[in-house]
């Protein structure tokens, strides 16, 4: 089965072959990045180095290494190494490699299997490699750029060991980028191409740690460079080759729940410069507009509050732009709203009023109605007690008179405390002038 790391282009020339593969480091050492995991002395590069892995999954970001590391091992291993996508593999080739792996074990040997892109595939059919990782038939080895503790079924997670690899760093990228500028076997070195530092590190930039984009990049420029005749890679050609940064985000996945959550804790921690930005590299990411309208909607309900009324009431409005008007335009209201509340003071009283009345609810009797607080307005409600004595907060000085609202089991309870920050200062004064004259009246 042909797959991910065949060095076999089909007798194509090697022009045709893109950089990027044709740059796919061979060894550890050629590895960048990743130190952390397979640098000299981790427990991954020694198990590699001894042909003794086990099961592990390799989480992280597009063009990190994931794939690249799997392909190391296939070609050190003496186990027989299958490779399978499960973008493009269905369930005949999946019962074909466990069948090879089976009669392989039979006969004394080891597979390694490489799944990549497991979060693909369904929790019925990771469930069918199950059994072959817990018996030994199979070493699994499977690479996600989602977060497997959602996308992996937990048996299977719990047989396996998570490495964790970050996106590659600017410096990392130059370094592949220089790599495959010099190397005249696989590279560009036999071209003649001089390229500028600053076109370097705008290459470097803008592949936001993708090792791939970088060199697809480099090719694009080098193309250009080879079509002008100059053979001088500029800032401009550069700029000309990627034009945009590339941008990680999936609205159904890690970076969807990391980023949101990033912009709700930079509103809460009153930092609008963050909250703007994590804002904005939504919006840029496809992300839905009214999925961060309605946050920002819950946001200043719940962590500002009554502290700042009108965050609520600016939160609302641009919600009511975004409609209104749509995007580009709405993205203005829309940080204008992300902005306000972020400066805005914070008070979580009216979330902890709720919790603390839910409380009551579910552990305290529910106690009927006080007899002065029931309709009254029907006939043969007074003979029933119902609204007798019930003091009409008009009829009495600053309209407020003391009498009972709870039920008598819960006389005294309370649930709303305000903090003395915004306009929750002013509430919770008049609070506490209205209580001491229920003390008075008591």
């Amino acid at each position: 089965m042909r797959g991910l790391f065949d060095e076999d282009n089909g007798g194509a020339n090697r022009a045709e072959v893109p950089l990027a593969a044709r740059m796919r480091p061979r060894t550890l050492d050629e590895l960048v990045g990743q130190e952390e995991i397979v640098g000299p002395g981790t427990p991954l590069r020694r198990a590699i180095e001894a042909d003794r892995i086990s099961s592990c999954i390799f989480w992280g970001p597009p063009g990190c290494g994931k794939s690249t590391l799997a392909s190391i091992i296939a070609s050190s291993t003496k186990a027989s190494f299958e490779n399978f996508s499960a973008v493009t593999s269905g369930l005949p080739e999946m019962r074909a490699v466990l069948a090879r792996a089976v009669e392989r074990r039979r006969r004394g040997g080891r597979t390694i299997l490489f799944i990549d892109e497991i979060h693909r595939f369904n929790k019925s059919q990771q469930d069918a490699f199950l059994p072959y990782v817990e018996n030994g038939t199979i070493i699994l080895i499977g690479a996600t750029t989602e977060n497997p503790f959602f996308e992996v079924n937990a048996p299977l997670l719990s047989r396996c060991r998570i490495y964790t690899f970050r996106p590659l760093s600017a410096q990392h990228i130059k370094e592949i980028l220089r790599r495959a500028l010099s190397d005249e076997e696989r590279g560009l070195g036999g071209l003649g191409l001089e390229v500028e530092n600053e076109a370097l590190e705008h290459l470097a930039n803008i592949a936001n740690g993708d090792a791939r984009v970088a060199l697809n990049a480099l090719e694009v420029a080098a193309n250009d460079a080879i079509r002008t005749g100059t053979r001088r890679i500029d800032l401009q050609l550069a700029e000309a080759a990627a034009q945009q940064r590339a941008l990680r985000y999936d609205k159904s996945g890690d970076q969807h729940y990391d980023i949101i959550s990033a912009f709700i804790k930079s509103m809460r921690g009153s930092d609008p410069d963050a909250a703007v930005y994590w804002l904005l590299r939504m919006l840029e990411s496809g992300e839905d507009p009214r999925f961060i309208a309605r946050r920002m909607v819950i946001h200043a309900a719940e962590d500002v509050g009554l502290a700042d009324p009108m965050a609520l009431v600016v939160a609302v409005s641009a919600a009511h732009a975004l409609e209104f008007v749509g995007l580009p335009e709405a993205k203005i209201p829309m940080v204008e709203a992300a902005i306000y509340i972020a400066c805005a003071p914070k008070s979580n009283s009216v979330v902890k009023a709720i919790g603390a009345a839910g409380e009551d609810l579910s552990k305290q009797e529910a106690q009927p109605v006080p007899a002065h607080l029931r309709g009254s307005e029907y006939f043969g409600a007074a003979a029933l007690g119902h609204g007798v004595g019930y003091l009409y907060p008009h009829d009495f000085p600053n309209g407020y008179v003391p009498q009972q609202y709870l039920p008598d089991n819960l006389v005294g309870r309370r649930y709303y405390e305000p903090t003395d920050r915004g306009y929750e200062a002013e509430i919770k004064k008049r609070l506490e002038r209205l209580r001491s004259r229920e003390q008075d009246k008591g």
